[in-house]
């Protein structure tokens, strides 16, 4: 596992917030394979420029999974914005760290080909599988249940 960080404001608290080890046991406890992934903490210009290139929408979203191999191992990027994070966060009532343990379990369950935005059963065995994640974690329910 790689960690990256951009150049922004603020950084500084996004690093307090995902300690490698963290980061680490988050997607560890949401693979069923081995796996090489790199996450890069980006800002919100690099998030929107990516989310516009790769899925056509404008705009910066919190985590964005690029996949490249599932079998016999997983290898992916997850690139997350920090300042949508940060405000999601806070609109959630949520620890920046928690809601950055949501977001990676998220996207790593994407790079294992898990996809809440093909159907309604999809959207709700993703999210249950979310929360059992982020519950064997010590992490609450994200959706709020």
């Amino acid at each position: 596992m790689s960690l990256q960080f951009g150049r922004f404001k603020g950084v500084e608290r996004h690093r307090a917030a995902l300690p490698r080890h963290g980061v680490t046991r988050w997607i560890r406890h949401a693979l069923d394979a081995d796996a090489e992934i790199t996450v890069r903490i980006v800002d919100a210009d690099e998030g929107q420029q990516l989310n516009r290139e790769f899925r056509g929408k404008d705009y910066a979203t919190n985590v964005l999974t690029f996949d490249y191999a599932q079998a016999p191992l997983v290898m992916a990027d997850l690139v997350l914005c920090a300042p949508v994070v940060a405000r999601e966060a806070k609109e959630q009532r949520k620890t920046l760290a928690a809601h950055y343990a949501h977001l990676l379990v998220h996207g790593t369950l994407h790079a294992q080909g898990w996809d809440h935005e093909t159907g309604e059963e999809d959207a709700e065995a993703m999210e249950a599988r979310e929360i059992e994640i982020l519950a064997g974690l010590g992490i609450r329910d994200p959706y709020n249940r």
